[in-house]
């Protein structure tokens, strides 16, 4: 597989019973693939990975492998405390026909550089698969360092990261220290396109989870060089990025999903449903852009590349 262009990192759909929504998630899947989507990530923050069962999870996989075909590659995301836990996932994604796995530094305890890059390590030794370092230091406290990195670079099917620092010079950072060494792909949506102009190769998503079209244009337009239309549909969607950046991100992006057809808002507690002046606020914000939502004229029957006319 090739770390390049957007990996959505979808939500999970559950039912008004706590049960997991396959119905729902096949047609936000389906929405992700129509756009022209380049890889699924499942599992993620946006996932909900830490309030599902393994049974869950194994069944989640299972059904977005089938559903996919190969036409993406299928991409999970490991956040577990015990390195012995997420090598026996990352065994049994491979026999599962998992493409690649998104890894984050051990769950619940601030790993120092020794242990960080040694937990890593013992995962990809026990796989074949290619693996994308998720840099979050900002909600998981450790951040995976340009020494680590070097210390990383002889692990072959280690090649990539989901930088999420908030720091968009690290992204130069990392292609000045390692040239193409390493596949650098923007995790944040608010400074994904800022990115992709400064050489990231792609672009791990959240409100592409209900704005799929939009985001791949985007990815598109700069890849093409038509940086002043990318630019166009990135400003009308900045209000609708910033949702990604709070804590409350996985409610706030559902809540978008649901208002365009693409999902519930249904969550599993402890996270509840928005409700008062927050859920009025938010919602305001999703229907203001919405009054404004770009026309996004295709060409060569290619999807979502092209530019945009408000409506």
């Amino acid at each position: 597989m090739t770390w390049k262009g957007v990996f959505p990192a979808v939500t999970t759909k559950f039912t008004a019973d706590d049960q997991l929504d396959f119905k729902t998630f096949e047609k936000n899947l389906d929405a992700q693939l129509a756009a022209g989507v380049h890889g699924i990530i499942i599992g993620g923050t946006l996932g909900e990975s830490s309030v599902l069962t393994s049974a869950e999870k194994s069944d989640l996989l299972n059904f977005t492998v089938q559903k996919v075909e190969g036409r993406v590659p299928v991409v999970l995301n490991i956040a577990e405390g015990a390195t012995r836990d997420a090598i026996k996932i990352a065994e049994d994604a491979q026999r599962n026909g998992l493409s690649g796995l998104m890894l984050l530094p051990p769950m619940r305890y601030k790993s120092d550089h020794r242990e960080t890059v040694t937990y890593f390590k013992s995962i990809a030794q026990a796989t074949d698969l290619q693996i994308m370092i998720y840099n979050n230091p900002v909600d998981y406290k450790v951040d995976v360092t340009l020494d680590m990195f070097e210390d990383l670079a002889d692990t072959k099917n280690i090649d990539a990261v989901k930088e999420s620092t908030r720091d968009i010079v690290n992204v130069t950072r990392m292609i000045n220290k390692f040239g193409d060494r390493f596949s650098v792909m923007s995790g944040v949506d608010t400074i994904a396109m800022d990115s992709l102009v400064q050489g990231a190769k792609g672009w791990v998503a959240g409100l592409v989870c209900a704005f799929p079209e939009e985001t791949v244009a985007i990815y598109n337009l700069v890849m093409e060089g038509r940086i002043q239309e990318a630019v166009e549909i990135n400003r009308w969607f900045m209000p609708l990025l910033e949702l990604d950046t709070f804590s409350k991100l996985v409610q706030y992006i559902k809540l978008a999903e649901a208002e365009v057809g693409l999902g519930t808002e249904t969550v599993r507690p402890p996270r509840l449903i928005l409700a008062g002046d927050e859920r009025t606020a938010v919602l305001g914000v999703i229907r203001e852009a919405l009054k404004k939502r770009p026309v996004l004229n295709r060409s060569n029957g290619q999807k979502a590349k092209a530019t945009a006319t408000a409506q």
